[in-house]
């Protein structure tokens, strides 16, 4: 999987160097290209952002910068990757939206900055627009960071064991169960007993039993769903 992130601080996305990104980047199974819109701008300052029309407070991206990025990004995937948009005003992302995404060989995501970016651009060039949460952040920058790491999880070699997925809060509706290793008692507390059983039927019966338990405590919205 390729992804090209538009971003004009393409430093940050050197966070994906550490961990499982890092590993699926070695397999060769992920390859993430940054794309500063500052290289396509002609002033001498790179100017990426102006004030907005109509006044008010802080800046707006400039879109010409931003659509010179998205076309140097698309002559490196091809003209079909899609556009996905990192904003607090796009659908909130969740487990299946990931493994969804994952299918995709190509991908642009495009960070924001400051108040946004100029509307022509969303209307013209973003084919999806994607949230976190219901927050705002300082920049897309590490939404799209978030994004990728997710996505990256569903694909195929990525992780050592392909299973942890479909163990994972949410990949089947509900939170996860909790997990114990060594030593057996830590702090007074004991390993709860049926996970020593080795009786793998009560082992599993006990982990649907606390992930439900868990996600009717915590997450009782899940469990109506």
């Amino acid at each position: 999987m390729r992804i090209a992130v538009i971003t004009i601080f393409p430093e940050m996305l050197a966070a994906l160097n550490y961990g499982m990104p890092q590993q699926a980047q070695k397999k060769a199974l992920l390859e993430i290209r940054g794309f500063n819109p500052r290289d396509f701008t002609t002033d001498l300052h790179q100017t990426v952002d102006d004030r907005p029309y109509g006044g008010g407070p802080g800046m707006v991206m400039l879109a010409e910068p931003i659509q010179k990025a998205i076309l140097a990004a698309k002559q490196w995937l091809g003209e079909e990757a899609k556009v996905v948009y990192l904003s607090p005003q796009g659908k909130v992302l969740k487990q299946d939206d990931m493994r969804v995404l994952a299918q995709r060989e190509n991908l642009i995501l495009l960070a924001g900055r400051y108040e946004g970016i100029d509307e022509r651009i969303i209307a013209s060039m973003v084919d999806e627009e994607w949230s976190i949460g219901d927050y705002v952040l300082s920049g897309g920058e590490l939404p799209a960071m978030v994004l990728i790491d997710g996505v990256m999880r569903w694909i195929p070699g990525a992780l050592g064991n392909e299973l942890s997925n479909y163990e994972d809060s949410f990949t089947e509706g509900l939170l996860d169960c909790p997990h114990y290793t060594r030593p057996e008692v830590f702090a007074g507390m004991k390993v709860p007993s049926v996970l020593l059983s080795g009786n793998h039927a009560e082992i599993a019966k006990w982990r649907k039993q606390q992930s439900l338990e868990r996600t009717q405590q915590r997450r009782p919205d899940l469990i109506k769903k």
